[in-house]
């Protein structure tokens, strides 16, 4: 027969056994929710002795060189090895300000706190870009990574950076410099040219946009008088001022909500920006968006570069370097990549 105080000393052990799995269940949330990943402090880059001297307001300064990227959790390790080929390759990257969009839902702390452990030195801002306004304008696309609200934030750049900017250069976070991005930054825009981007000519623009566009006797008259050419909108020179003379967020937007009508396009963000710009942009070098080492949209199969001289590796499509990497299926040209990855590893010895 049973003592009274076995029954006692079973409760405890349930009790404690019940407290044992809510502690464990904790903890995985915990380390789940503060699973971030780790990067590297990067090497202080200086300025070379022909470089001028900022003004006081230098997120504001005129000479300095403004970059604009998003920032996302998924791309974030992406972004981290951009912005060290941006400062490794250039002459003065004491000269360089930064300009970060991230979702307003996204965590700022973690992610300033992240940068400034890596780049100590960097000079840059944050500016949260809530995408309500847009989420109900996007329309599914062929690859759902291209569906991401953040992706249609530049859209919105000239509302989104201070006043006092007057030129940018955007790019994605899927790229490296091999080259002085003051080169690119200095492209120039002409008398009337709202923003500066690699032109494909040779790509079949009409395949852009659906039957339905073409067919329709009015939008078919869209690029009438404009030699309407493919662009790439991950390297951008933009003139934020005529930017937002133009109102040119609100002309994106309308072809945005006319979509939504009818479907005009297939491919994400890029459609609305050949709309309102293409055969209207100044041409920036090829040499500068060396595209598609991502592969297709479908398969992000491996690509060998373009011919001709390289300053920026773009990983556009599917495929993206430090996947594959990690996956142990690297293409050849992720290995040009790698060096900039400032991923800190689990099994990393410090040097």
């Amino acid at each position: 027969m049973p003592k009274p105080h076995d029954h006692l000393h079973r409760h405890h052990l349930l009790l404690l056994l019940f407290l044992l799995i809510i502690a464990t269940n904790s903890a995985s949330a915990s380390a789940t929710t503060t699973n971030y990943q780790r990067f590297k402090e990067a090497p202080q880059f200086y300025n070379s002795p022909a470089c001028s001297s900022l003004d006081t307001n230098e997120m504001c300064s005129h000479q300095a060189v403004h970059v604009a990227m998003t920032l996302d959790a998924a791309y974030l390790r992406g972004s981290m090895a951009a912005i060290l080929s941006v400062l490794q390759h250039s002459s003065c990257p004491q000269n360089i300000r930064f300009h970060f969009i991230p979702s307003a839902t996204a965590n700022h702390h973690h992610l300033r706190l992240t940068i400034s452990r890596s780049f100590p030195s960097l000079k840059f801002q944050i500016y949260p870009y809530d995408s309500s306004k847009v989420s109900g304008l996007i329309s599914t696309s062929i690859r759902s990574a291209l569906d991401c609200p953040l992706n249609y934030a530049r859209n919105y750049l000239a509302n989104l950076l201070p006043p006092c900017l007057s030129r940018v250069v955007y790019l994605d976070s899927d790229l490296v410099l091999v080259d002085d991005i003051a080169k690119l930054a200095a492209t120039p825009l002409g008398d009337r040219s709202v923003l500066a981007a690699p032109e494909y000519c040779n790509a079949n623009f009409t395949s852009y946009f659906t039957p339905t566009f073409w067919s329709n006797p009015t939008l078919s008259l869209t690029f009438a008088g404009r030699k309407a050419c493919y662009f790439n909108t991950g390297v951008m020179v933009i003139d934020l001022q005529r930017w937002r003379q133009g109102d040119y967020t609100t002309k994106i937007i309308e072809w945005m909500e006319l979509q939504k009508r009818m479907r005009i396009y297939e491919l994400g963000s890029l459609p609305p920006f050949l709309l309102v710009f293409a055969g209207n942009i100044a041409p920036v070098d090829h040499r500068w968006n060396q595209h598609g080492l991502g592969g297709d949209n479908y398969r992000g199969l491996c690509r060998n570069l373009h011919p001709g001289p390289v300053s920026l590796l773009h990983w556009s499509g599917k495929g993206k370097p430090w996947v594959r990497l990690d996956a142990n299926r690297p293409c050849p040209l992720d290995a040009l990549w790698a060096p900039y990855d400032l991923l800190q590893t689990p099994f990393a010895l410090e040097s």
